[in-house]
């Protein structure tokens, strides 16, 4: 049920970040007046060959002197973003571990096994974002962006749930022993997500890789502490979680249902879903990295089947839903700006 709820909500605010085209260039060439000197007309003046000289190079001098501080001014903001980034990330990083990670765990650091189980996680998890983010891309030069939005939000919406969840659950219950119909059924997971993601290509490729470095310096610090936290010391956040997770998903569908008159209430439903699902798919991704741990312990058992697989969709939906709300609340400042 909660894999339902995380991921299908995201098509409503894909379809929605399709930038408006500009017409401040051509505003400006038509309003901007001619500049005429007094005696052009009725006092014309052949300038001097000396006169001449001295303007070009009174010209050419201030174009470089002009030109040289922006130079340095633009290497010098990007330092500080750098830096700035870097602070907040370790920042984040410090203070997460302080505050969610003081009971560490008691068997003397993460046995092999599990480390090795995590890692493969990681590993299909990034593989999958992968194929997410190419396919993406290729759908988008080929026009399915532009036909997806035209299409009705509701067909959209229905289709998108029915071929997310219909891939999602036949992966999940292919036995890991059946490669070719799990990779099949996992890469087909993978696409149907690009499928869906692929309006968010209409946005700048600056704004969308800074969203990227954010989610996955959110999801890193996250996953570290999960990682490192006491065993099991983290699983009965899943009852919270689903129900944060249906509210967030309600708020989502909001502007669905609710008349544009309602301003008040559609801010409030914007900041649920935006900030709201920031937290909430955060606490998922902790949930999800202790849940893999604990399937490793139970896999060394013999309980359970070993499947990174599975385990990675987990992480890949958080990754998808904190990159959408990334690229909606960056889209947002810069429009502010």
């Amino acid at each position: 049920m909660a894999s339902v709820l995380r991921r299908p909500f995201a098509i409503t605010v894909a379809l929605k970040q399709v930038p408006k085209a500009s017409s401040t260039g051509l505003r400006a060439f038509h309003t901007t007046p001619l500049k005429r000197s007094a005696n052009f007309i009725s006092k014309p003046v052949a300038p001097s060959f000396s006169k001449s000289h001295n303007v070009f190079r009174a010209t050419f001098r201030r174009t470089y002197m002009q030109q040289t501080p922006s130079i340095a001014s633009n290497s010098q903001a990007l330092r500080q973003r750098l830096l700035y980034g870097a602070g907040i990330f370790g920042a984040t990083l410090v203070g997460i571990n302080l505050i969610f990670n003081r009971e560490t765990r008691e068997d003397g650091g993460m046995p092999p096994f599990e480390r090795s189980y995590l890692n493969d996680t990681f590993l299909h998890t990034g593989l999958g974002i992968g194929i997410i983010g190419v396919a993406a891309r290729t759908l988008h030069m080929n026009g399915w962006s532009y036909r997806l939005m035209a299409t009705n939000p509701w067909i959209v919406l229905g289709v998108g749930l029915v071929g997310s969840i219909g891939t999602m659950y036949g992966c999940m219950a292919t036995s890991p022993e059946n490669y070719v119909q799990k990779y099949a059924l996992w890469g087909a997971f993978n696409v149907t997500q690009a499928m869906l993601l692929s309006p968010l290509m209409f946005m700048q490729p600056a704004l969308l890789a800074r969203a990227g470095l954010y989610t996955v310096g959110m999801m890193g610090s996250i996953a570290f502490v999960g990682a490192t936290a006491k065993q099991e010391k983290y699983l009965y956040l899943g009852g919270p979680l689903l129900a944060g997770v249906a509210i967030v998903a309600l708020s989502g569908l909001a502007p669905l249902v609710v008349p544009a008159t309602a301003a008040r209430t559609l801010m409030w439903t914007e900041n649920i879903w935006l900030y709201g699902g920031l937290a909430v798919f955060g606490g998922f991704t902790l949930y999800d990295v202790q849940k893999v741990l604990h399937h490793a312990r139970l896999a060394e058992r013999g309980v359970i089947k070993k499947d990174p697989v599975n385990e990675s969709i987990s992480l890949e939906l958080d990754f998808i839903n904190i990159f959408v709300r990334m690229v909606q609340i960056l889209g947002m400042n810069q429009r502010k700006k």
